[in-house]
């Protein structure tokens, strides 16, 4: 079976995106990425988050809290509603990629609601050949995820909320010795909601936690080692400050990590020489062994670990709550992908309509996330009117 170029280039950017490593003597060289199947679990889908440098598990609730922190919708100001956003993918790589992502929410009570959430992410048109002489046979890979959610007031400050999550992938279309791959994983999160400040303006400090896509693994051979899918560790907090009636702005920091094994292997240079060290391979880990292990299991230590961990910083101004302008900042190591950027965005609410915008701005060129657009759509409706 033979690959298109484009399919390969997509592989191995969804996996690693962009390095510059740098050797150094005396010290641990070379990127050791973390790499797991479906990527795409972790594309951040709507254009709020995006605007903020991918910061949203303890920002205000909104329609796409889904993919940040389900416990949120338990403190939804509204009702219900529903919201869809798009964002063409890697466009500097290839113009038929993209990601779409459908969200909605039902307050059942006071304390409890339900969500559900739809993914689909499109690699576009493929060109597959099993021998040279053939002519390709075009194919459209695709992947997709189900969401659907329990959220739960614990307290009057605290939330909690469990996801479940049906993942299907068919990336390898066209090949006869391959398979699509299907998961189901869950979410745990949590969420806490604190005001200061008069009742009328006041002002919010907010953390969240969710421990995402916790699911078995999956292999695309029949023959081939299982791989982990992106089990993700997101924890942040955020603080909004009431500047009167009419302004307000907040600012959030996220912190992430994926819990799977690092690499199995790596290089290293001591001297001038150079040897290659082995880890253990992270297909002897199961799901619950690989999250334990991946706290201490990088090859360069505890300093490793913690270029494992990315950053995302945000800022949000609201004025009148009808305007909002957004601005973020997205930092990962070197060493794990190199992925830095600023982004930044608007929003207008609409009476029970918002329009959201976000656009990121790579510290690098040539990035292949470069020229990334964001826009989600969304409404606060009031379905028990809807359905009397």
């Amino acid at each position: 079976m033979k690959f298109s170029l484009k399919y390969i280039i997509i592989c191995f950017v969804l996996v690693v995106f962009t390095s510059h490593t740098k050797a150094q003597e005396n010290s641990v060289t070379g990127a050791n990425y973390i790499s797991t199947a479906v990527p795409f679990l972790t594309i951040t889908p709507d254009a709020r988050a995006g605007a903020m440098g991918n910061n949203g598990v303890a920002t205000s609730p909104d329609l796409f809290s889904m993919h940040w922190n389900a416990a949120k919708y338990s403190f939804a100001k509204e009702e219900s509603g529903i919201g869809v956003s798009y964002t063409p993918w890697l466009r500097e790589v290839a113009n038929d990629m993209s990601v779409s992502y459908l969200s909605a929410y039902y307050k059942l009570d006071q304390l409890q609601t339900i969500a559900g959430s739809m993914r689909y992410f499109s690699l576009g048109d493929i060109f597959f050949q099993e021998r040279l002489d053939e002519i390709p046979v075009k194919r459209q890979a695709y992947e997709f995820a189900f969401d659907l959610a329990y959220s739960r007031k614990l307290s009057e400050a605290l939330s909690g909320a469990i996801s479940f999550r049906y993942i299907y992938s068919d990336i390898v279309q066209g090949n006869s010795a391959a398979q699509s791959a299907s998961v189901f994983a869950a979410d745990l999160s949590l969420y806490y909601k604190k005001e200061y400040g008069s009742s009328s303006a006041p002002s919010i400090w907010s953390w969240g936690l969710n421990i995402s896509n916790i699911g078995s693994k999956v292999k695309y051979y029949e023959d081939a080692e299982r791989e982990f899918i992106p089990v993700n560790l997101k924890i942040g907090t955020a603080y909004k400050y009431q500047i009167d009636t009419h302004n307000s702005i907040s600012f959030s920091v996220d912190m992430n990590k994926l819990l799977v094994p690092s690499s199995a292997g790596r290089r290293i240079e001591m001297g001038g020489k150079s040897e290659d060290i082995i880890s253990s391979p992270a297909s002897n880990n199961s799901v619950m062994g690989g999250v334990f292990n991946s706290f201490t299991d990088a090859p360069g230590g505890f300093r490793e670990e913690l270029h494992e961990i990315t950053l995302g910083f945000g800022a949000e101004y609201w004025y009148q709550n009808q305007f909002a302008a957004r601005t973020g900042y997205f930092y990962e190591h070197e060493s794990k992908g190199n992925r830095k950027y600023f982004s930044a965005g608007v929003g207008v609410k609409l009476d029970v309509f918002n329009v959201d915008f976000a656009y990121l701005i790579p510290t690098a060129t040539n990035h292949p996330l470069q020229n990334t657009l964001r826009i989600s759509l969304s409404a606060n409706l009031d379905f028990k009117s809807l359905l009397n």
